[in-house]
């Protein structure tokens, strides 16, 4: 039986483009929903799937004949198994002048795609749609991207309502199929995370030892919300450091995870130049790292990383359902920037650590992420970090946790609940 169909914050983003290019490209990881939802918002255009592997082989072997017999207007799903076909796309393209022609589907970010934006520059756009956000799943329709303003707080406020468990959906995750609560959590991921390996993992590489790229799946699940460390997953795994930069980028360009690049500024010479790890989903992380249910993950070792994951997922949702890009406004600091300070009469170097930096037209709004409710001020002192920055100026801070309603823990600093994102 078909669960009820979920209104997905980006489809007047998608719909939008469709009228604008001639061709508009959806990007995500499996299951995110690509295809029910272009499916939902273009009933009218012909259907093929990629996925088919009688399909397939046409696309790939007689692209030309492919779209005679699938003329525009044409949804073809998962069209990264046929990257030959973008050729045959773009000479479509350019015998007219109609809009709307192809929407195609794809499980790969389009920023790590070779060679498909030389091939339909100025002719594609663009949309990336993730897991369902918090919002989507409360039918909540806010659509403003997070950023931590009194402005934002108050229009937040309106439609804001926190849901009855968080960690109930922290632990089912984000899939649209989930949302079904007769469905098997435990098996709807094992059968992810085999087809997972048995597809996407073949396609964008050709790794024969897929029992090691499993046990690098699960080191890197246990390391979510942490700086990547190339050398300890290899230590872990048997493989050498280059294998694993390798193995990362894989699951980056499949949507499984993303890199979370540090704040640069040359006003900040002693910070940390790794990005952070963090998986997209939070209930394929608590299947890895075996928290089985929301309980154990709540009380249980990982809860502050995984609770931090969420939030910053929420976070990234929130900027690409508005179709903005996440990379060019949310990035982290961590480094040795902060002023010294004497612990048993010693001067130590004290490393400091911002969870997120949020910028927007030139002002850096600082957040740090708790899973308590109660947060101490004391959790904001790096924020100060960013008064060093000459050329931007600090913006009001956040601290996003599980506290019953927004308050001010400071002067210029919320104290938000999550479902604020």
């Amino acid at each position: 039986m078909q669960g009820k169909y979920i209104t997905r914050a980006i489809e007047s983003k998608l719909m939008a483009a469709a009228q604008s290019y001639k061709v508009v490209l959806v990007t995500g990881s499996r299951q995110v929903g690509k295809s029910t939802l272009l499916k939902k918002l273009f009933p009218g255009c012909r259907y093929v799937t990629l996925d088919d592997p009688f399909l397939e082989q046409q696309a790939r072997e007689n692209g030309g004949m492919f779209l005679t017999l699938n003329p525009p207007p044409a949804v073809i799903d998962e069209v990264q198994h046929a990257p030959e076909l973008f050729r045959y796309i773009k000479m479509r393209c350019d015998e007219t002048d109609e809009r709307g022609l192809f929407c195609l589907s794809r499980s790969q970010q389009f920023h790590l795609m070779k060679g498909v934006s030389e091939t339909l520059s100025g002719r594609i756009a663009v949309i990336e749609l993730n897991g369902l956000s918090l919002r989507e799943i409360l039918a909540d329709g806010f659509s403003l991207p997070f950023l931590p303003t009194m402005e934002y707080v108050q229009a937040r406020g309106k439609t804001a309502r926190a849901p009855g468990n968080i960690w109930e959906i922290i632990h089912r995750g984000a899939y649209p199929e989930l949302q079904d609560p007769a469905l098997d959590w435990a098996s709807y991921y094992g059968n992810y995370v085999k087809t997972y390996l048995e597809r996407d993992v073949r396609a964008l590489s050709a790794i024969q030892e897929l029992d090691s790229f499993q046990r690098f799946v699960i080191a890197a699940a246990a390391r979510t919300g942490q700086v990547v460390n190339y050398a300890n997953i290899a230590d872990e795994v048997g493989k050498d450091a280059v294998t694993i930069k390798s193995w990362i980028s894989i699951l980056e360009a499949s949507g499984i995870i993303y890199l979370l690049e540090p704040y640069a500024n040359s006003a900040l010479k002693r910070a940390v130049k790794t990005p952070k790890l963090y998986f997209r989903d939070t209930g394929l992380v608590s299947y890895l790292t075996r928290w089985l249910s929301p309980e154990t993950l709540a009380y249980g070792a990982m809860s502050g990383h995984i609770f931090e994951t969420f939030a910053v997922s929420e976070i990234l949702k929130s900027y690409a359902n508005s179709g903005l890009d996440p990379r060019h406004f949310v990035s982290y600091y961590r480094g040795h920037d902060k002023p010294k300070k004497k612990v048993g009469g010693e001067v130590i170097e004290a490393e400091g650590e911002i969870d997120l930096i949020i910028e927007a037209d030139g002002v850096l709004y600082p957040v740090e992420i708790k899973q308590n409710a109660n947060v101490s001020p004391a959790a904001t002192s790096a924020f100060q970090i960013l008064d060093k920055i000459p050329d931007r100026k600090r913006g009001t801070g956040a601290v996003i946790c599980t506290c019953p309603q927004p308050g001010m823990l400071r002067e210029n600093i919320f104290q938000l609940p999550v479902w604020y994102i």
